[in-house]
C-alpha cells in the first residue's frame, strides 16, 4: 500500500470534477478518474446545453420558478433560486473566457428552449455539442494548471474514515497498484447510475461508484427513488445488455421535432398540453405505453433540419446515420432510456455530506434543486455551480486536520471464474430494468429487493473466501468493483421507490398513481436502511 498526500482529492472528471479543481487552485489537487484520458463522464454528452437567465425579460426568479414547477414539489425554492442567480454569473465568466457558444446574428449568445422552461434561454456551443466543447475546454485548463495532478485509469475503491470523518481515500492505480490518498478532503464528482438499466445514455462509466462509497462510509443519501429516462434515445441494439444509447436531444424538439406513432400521428397533442415540450417524464412515459403497448414510436427531424440545417444538431444526425437511419426522409425510432439520476449524496447548499470532510458536486450529489424531476438543461450548470461553491467552503475551512488512526491495509479482491462478475451485473441490470423503471409497483419492487439480496449474499460470500494480495489486476479490480456497487445501489434504489408509496414526477407507482401530500418531502436513507424522513433544507 502506497500513500499518498494532497490538500484535496476529487474523484471523477466530468464538468464538475474539472471545474472544482479549477476553482480549488493553487492548492495541491489530485484529480482521480477512471478513464483511459481525462475527458470522461456523461458531461461530455451532453447535448442540450446550459440553462442560463441572459436574455432580454428572462431574470433568475423566473428560470427558478420554473426550475421549482418541473421537481414537483420537492425542489427546493431558495436553492433552485441560488443556483440561477450564481448560474448567471458562472456562464458569464465562461463566455468572458472565451467558451465558443453558439451566437445569433447581433453576436449575443443563441438562446434556445426546451421542456417546462417558460422561455428561451438554453446556451448551446456546437449546435448538439456543448457537453463535449464544455469538457475540452474545462480540460484544456485543467492540464495547464500546475497544481493540479490528474490520475487517470484510477480506480476508486472505498473512502477512508476515521473517528467519523474522512481520512482519505484508497484507489487502484494501473502502474502504482494500491494507494490510500491521505488527505481530510474529498469530493464525489462522478456523475450518475445510469448502468444499472439495460438501455441508458449514460456512458459505460456511469457506475454509481461516488454514490456506492458514500453509502458504504455511511453518509445520508437523498431521493435516491428519482431517475429520470430520455424520452429520446435512438432505438439501437438489442435488450441483451447494458446499451448506451445516441441521445437525440430534447432541443430538437424545442426547435419542432415531432413525436410521432406508426400511423405518423403526433399523439403529445392529446396527451400534455405543452405537447412535445411537456415535463420528460410524462413524455417519457407516454413513449413506454406506446411501445409497452406494442406500437413503434418515432422522432420526425425533418421539420427542424429543413428550417435550420444538419448543422445545427450535427451529433443527432451523425448518430442517425451510424445506425442506418436517414433523418433527412423519415422519421427515426426512438425509445426512453435511463438519462439522470435527481438523487444522490445528501449535501446542503455548500456541497456538504453529512460525514465532515466528504463533498459531493454534480449528478452524484442531491442539493436539493431538482427534486422529483429535472428542468432541462439545469444539470451542467448545477455541476458548475456548486463545484465553486464547494471551492469556496473548502477555503472557509482551509486548516488542515491530521489525520489519525492506521493506514488502511489492501483489500481482498476476490477473481470469480470467467464471466461470474459479468453475470451478476447483468442480472442487477435486469431485475432495475424489469421492476424499477419508468412505471414500478410494490410486488415488482419487492422481487427486486429479495433478487438483490440473494446477489449481495454471493457477493459476500466471495469476499470471506478472497484471499488478500491475490494479484488481481487493475481490470479486475474494476469490475469487481463497479459489480459490488451496482449490486448495493440496486437494493437501495428499489427500497427508496418502495418506501415512497405515491407517484411524483419521475417517479411512478402503478398501485399509488397519485402525488400524496404527505410525500411532499426529501426522503432521506442510508445503507443500512430508511434513516429518516425529511424536508428539504
Amino acid at each position: 500500500m502506497r500513500a499518498r498526500a494532497s490538500d484535496v482529492v476529487i474523484v471523477g472528471s466530468g464538468a464538475a470534477g474539472l471545474a472544482c479543481a479549477l476553482a480549488l487552485a493553487p492548492r495541491h489537487v489530485t484529480l482521480l478518474t477512471k478513464t483511459p484520458g481525462l475527458e470522461g463522464g456523461a458531461s461530455r454528452q451532453a447535448q442540450g446545453g446550459i440553462a442560463a437567465a441572459l436574455g432580454p425579460g428572462d431574470t433568475p426568479e423566473a428560470h427558478a420558478a420554473d426550475t421549482v414547477a418541473a421537481g414537483a414539489g420537492l425542489s427546493d425554492p431558495d436553492t433552485a433560486l441560488l443556483l440561477a442567480r450564481q448560474g448567471v454569473t458562472a456562464m458569464r465568466d465562461l463566455l468572458d473566457a472565451g467558451l465558443p457558444v453558439d451566437r445569433a446574428a447581433d453576436g449575443r449568445p443563441l438562446l434556445g428552449r426546451e421542456g417546462a422552461h417558460g422561455i428561451p434561454r438554453i446556451v448551446h456551443a456546437g449546435g448538439d455539442a456543448t457537453g463535449r466543447t464544455l469538457v475540452a475546454a474545462l480540460a484544456g485548463q485543467v492540464q495547464a494548471t500546475p497544481s493540479i495532478h490528474v490520475a487517470t485509469g484510477a480506480f476508486a475503491y472505498d473512502l477512508v474514515v476515521v473517528n467519523g470523518r474522512v481520512a482519505g481515500l484508497l484507489a487502484c492505480h494501473p502502474e502504482a497498484g494500491w494507494v490510500h490518498h491521505r488527505c481530510d478532503r474529498v469530493v464525489l464528482a462522478t456523475g450518475g447510475i445510469g448502468a444499472l438499466w439495460r438501455h441508458t445514455t449514460n456512458p459505460a462509466e456511469a457506475t454509481g461508484d461516488g454514490l456506492a462509497m458514500a453509502a458504504r462510509a455511511g453518509a445520508e443519501l437523498a431521493n435516491l427513488e428519482f431517475v429520470q429516462f430520455h424520452p429520446t434515445a435512438l432505438a439501437v441494439g438489442d435488450d441483451t445488455g447494458a446499451a448506451s444509447l445516441p441521445l437525440l436531444t430534447e432541443a430538437l424538439r424545442g426547435a419542432g421535432a415531432h413525436l410521432v406513432d406508426d400511423d405518423g400521428r403526433r399523439f403529445m397533442v392529446a396527451a400534455h398540453p405543452l405537447a412535445e415540450l411537456a415535463p420528460r417524464d410524462v413524455v417519457a412515459r407516454a413513449v413506454w405505453r406506446r411501445l409497452t403497448d406494442g406500437q413503434g414510436v418515432f422522432l420526425d427531424l425533418r421539420p427542424v433540419l429543413a428550417e435550420r440545417g444538419e448543422a445545427a444538431f450535427p451529433q443527432a444526425v451523425a448518430a442517425c446515420r451510424a445506425a442506418g437511419y436517414e433523418p433527412t426522409r423519415r422519421p427515426v425510432p426512438i425509445r426512453p432510456a435511463a438519462h439522470y439520476h435527481m438523487g444522490g449524496v445528501a449535501v446542503d447548499r455548500e456541497s456538504r455530506s453529512s460525514i465532515p470532510g466528504l463533498w459531493a458536486c454534480g449528478e452524484v450529489a442531491d442539493t436539493g434543486v431538482h427534486g422529483a424531476n429535472r428542468l432541462a438543461s439545469n444539470s451542467l450548470l448545477e455541476a458548475l455551480v456548486f463545484a465553486r461553491r464547494v471551492a469556496e467552503d473548502v477555503a472557509r475551512h482551509d486548516d488542515p486536520i491530521p489525520a489519525t488512526g492506521p493506514a488502511p491495509a489492501a483489500p481482498a479482491v476476490p477473481t470469480p471464474p470467467n464471466g461470474q462478475v459479468a453475470a451478476i451485473v447483468a442480472r442487477t441490470r435486469d431485475l432495475v430494468s424489469r421492476h424499477v423503471g419508468l412505471a414500478r409497483s410494490g410486488d415488482g419492487l419487492r422481487r427486486a429487493i429479495a433478487d438483490q439480496a440473494e446477489i449481495a449474499a454471493a457477493l459476500r460470500a466471495w469476499e470471506i473466501y478472497a484471499a488478500p494480495g491475490n494479484g488481481a489486476t487493475t481490470g479486475e479490480i474494476r469490475r469487481w468493483g463497479e459489480a459490488r456497487n451496482l449490486v448495493l445501489l440496486a437494493g437501495l434504489l428499489a427500497r427508496a421507490a418502495l418506501n415512497r408509496a405515491e407517484s411524483r414526477g419521475a417517479h411512478y407507482r402503478e398501485d399509488f398513481p397519485e402525488p400524496q401530500p404527505a410525500w411532499g418531502h426529501r426522503q432521506i436513507l442510508n445503507a443500512a436502511g430508511i434513516a429518516n424522513e425529511r424536508p428539504a433544507p
